[in-house]
């Protein structure tokens, strides 16, 4: 027992796991993600429908989106966004490695005569030889990607994005790491069920990295036949950091907001919004 439990608590390097393919690709806990998405109300998987709307339009007013606009939103998830874009004209592709959200998504293209190329894929392996004229990656999922993985998107990035193009996502703010703390905790059925549909005993772990500004939740879920790790990274930036980041990877940084309804960036945001271009 001792020995179980300091494996739980032992603190891994940043980044040295990756288990996202687990956590999207399981088929209980994708359809729990799914449900989630859909809850209109909450800011968990996605933010909130009235978010979205005011999102979505801002979008479309930015950057000028209409019917010869082309479209790749990567993360894509139910199709919040996809389904409301292309309502708008736009020609939009949305790449995701949840089945269930993928399925979800294509549901409601039809049902509204949306045409909307939807590929169930993890898109750090997904490729194309397409070009846009907008690539989106929302809900900050790029902070969940090591080093390594962000660089492999900014390659994908490049070859994805036409010339004059522009690329929209978000991150979450040295405020929002300031905010966090490390802790520890277990709960029987952790996240009302979240983790599967039989009894199991979840241990959440809450790791902060001062220097490299990442926060880890480790998630051990102990049921009575499997135990399984899953491992929540992400990585908070600063405005210069961020920036840095893009131009070292050759892009060049439009703008800045604090989240991507257009809301003007201040010191203050816990996220950062940001429209970028070719160098």
């Amino acid at each position: 027992m001792f020995k179980a439990l300091k494996e739980i608590n032992i603190r891994p390097e940043p980044f040295q796991f990756y288990t996202a393919d687990d956590l999207w690709t399981d088929e209980y806990t994708s359809r729990q993600m799914l449900e989630y998405h859909l809850n209109e109300s909450i800011d968990i998987s996605s933010r909130n429908k009235n978010f979205i709307e005011r999102s979505v339009e801002w979008i479309v007013a930015h950057f000028g989106v209409d019917h010869k606009t082309e479209i790749i939103d990567f993360g894509c998830g139910p199709g919040l966004y996809t389904t409301r874009l292309a309502e708008h004209g736009a020609k939009v592709t949305g790449i995701d490695f949840s089945k269930s959200s993928i399925q979800y998504a294509k549901k409601a293209a039809e049902e509204k005569g949306l045409d909307i190329t939807y590929v169930v894929e993890n898109y750090l392996h997904f490729n194309t030889t397409d070009q846009f004229d907008l690539i989106t990656m929302i809900m900050c999922d790029f902070c969940a990607l090591s080093p390594a993985q962000r660089k492999v998107m900014f390659s994908k990035f490049l070859s994805c994005l036409k010339p004059g193009g522009s690329i929209l996502l978000d991150v979450y703010s040295l405020n929002s790491f300031n905010q966090k703390e490390e802790s520890a905790s277990y709960e029987l059925n952790q996240l009302y069920g979240f983790w599967s549909p039989d009894d199991y005993y979840g241990f959440v772990n809450t790791f902060k990295y001062e220097e490299e500004k990442v926060i880890l939740d480790k998630y051990t879920i102990v049921e009575k036949s499997r135990k399984r790790i899953v491992y929540n990274w992400l990585q908070y930036y600063s405005k210069d950091s961020l920036i840095k980041e893009f131009e070292e990877n050759g892009l060049k940084v439009e703008t800045l907001f604090s989240d991507v309804a257009g809301k003007a960036f201040t010191p203050e945001s816990t996220e950062i919004a940001i429209v970028a271009t070719k160098d």
